[in-house]
């Protein structure tokens, strides 16, 4: 076959960082090395066991069969629901489109706005998709830098100078991946502003809102006004809120010429997410609660413990995460990129992490601390004496 016969577009996207880290220690682990990892984006902690049993139940009474290609009404019911409740926004089941994962939804929102040639503001860090999304998608990314120094904040002036006429929408992820960066009301207000001032779609990429450490609380966007939210598109989830990443199921809720086009993009790509999957996140939506603030606490209790250790080390500064679970130290003083030092760490010292430059920040690595503190210290151990025999020029 020749080469040119193959899609230019998509072979000239970079596959995942973060996944193919997850691999290659996987691969080290089954070889029967003892690898630490900090790679997965992925809560360790099990799935609720009334969503599973609620998965059980769907299955036992046959509820295995294609359903409505946006999601059962049932399930759209719930999450309109749950973004009334928790969010304060108002939207009617018909302007909801389940999709299989938050990434589906984030690609469908992409999709359903980009013409060739239009640009999409990435606030950088970003996560790794973003950028692939949209060049699969015909258009442009255009990257706003923000830096560790102030708390990766936004700087409202320096969004403003990268818009052009070209400028379709602002992807905005709050609480961020990697960074932990959280949006404070004055920042959600200020990309507001421009976006209807410039008449800009935002995609408010909301996934990791229920792990937020206060005093930071999570605020949508879209629940600024209506005018904001009639602009933007709310793109959630039951992956990362209830340690639910492998049922696959995520969605959009948005204005409804923009819900009826992700459904029709939908209808020709994959149909309807996993039917037993539905179920089990209605009942994640509308069950007990508890389980997501004790994974919550959790999670700051390690955040706590990592970014302690990670401040103890020669060469390596790093910023309270707001939210998420992720630290993203900044490595540049050890005087290895970010490529060189993670893969040095995996080969060298059984460590699994993600290099910066797949986020666009290249002085910085990415630990998600998804994972028990008996292994945060382990592999904070094998990190620390790592970078000291390194930084002593050992």
């Amino acid at each position: 076959m020749r080469q040119d016969a193959l899609s230019a577009v998509i072979g000239a996207v970079e596959p995942s960082a973060t996944l193919a880290i997850d691999a290659k220690a996987k691969a080290l682990k089954a070889a029967g090395k003892d690898v630490v990892g900090f790679g997965s984006g992925e809560p360790d902690f099990d799935t609720p066991e009334h969503v599973k049993e609620a998965a059980r139940r769907a299955i036992a009474a046959g509820c295995t069969k294609y359903t409505p290609v946006a999601g059962t009404l049932e399930l759209r019911a719930a999450v309109a629901e749950k973004l009334r409740r928790d969010n304060g926004l108002s939207y009617e089941p018909g302007q909801i489109v389940v999709s299989c994962g938050a990434k589906h939804a984030l690609y469908n929102a992409v999709r359903v706005l980009c013409n060739p040639g239009d640009e999409f503001i990435i606030i950088s860090p970003y996560w790794v998709t973003y950028p692939a999304q949209v060049v699969m998608s015909g258009g442009r990314p255009v990257f706003v830098e923000t830096s560790a120094a102030d708390g990766f904040r936004l700087d409202p002036e320096r969004l403003r100078r990268a818009v052009t006429p070209r400028t379709k929408a602002i992807i905005l992820n709050s609480p961020n991946n990697p960074t932990g960066w959280a949006a404070c009301p004055g920042e959600l207000e200020a990309v507001a502003a421009l976006a209807l001032d410039r008449g800009l779609h935002v995609i408010s990429d909301e996934i990791y809102e229920k792990i937020i450490y206060p005093p930071a609380a999570h605020a949508s966007i879209a629940s600024l006004g209506g005018e904001i939210k009639r602009r933007t598109i709310v793109v959630n989830g039951v992956s990362k809120s209830h340690s639910m990443t492998g049922w696959r199921i995520g969605y959009l809720a948005a204005e409804p010429a923009i819900a009826a086009l992700a459904e029709r993009l939908q209808s020709h790509s994959t149909s309807n997410p996993d039917s037993i999957a539905q179920a089990a996140a209605v009942e994640a939506l509308r069950g007990d609660q508890s389980f997501t603030a004790m994974m919550a606490g959790e999670f700051r209790a390690r955040r706590d413990s990592i970014v302690g250790r990670l401040r103890a080390v020669p060469g390596v500064s790093c910023t309270m995460p707001m939210g998420a679970f992720y630290a993203f130290p900044d490595i540049s003083g050890t005087g290895m990129g970010s490529m060189a030092l993670a893969e040095a760490l995996l080969e060298q010292a059984l460590v699994a992490v993600v290099p910066g430059a797949a986020f666009g920040a290249d002085g910085h690595v990415r630990l998600s601390y998804a994972t028990s503190m008996e292994n945060i210290e382990r592999g904070m151990d094998r990190i620390e004496e790592f970078i000291r025999l390194k930084t002593a020029g050992g």
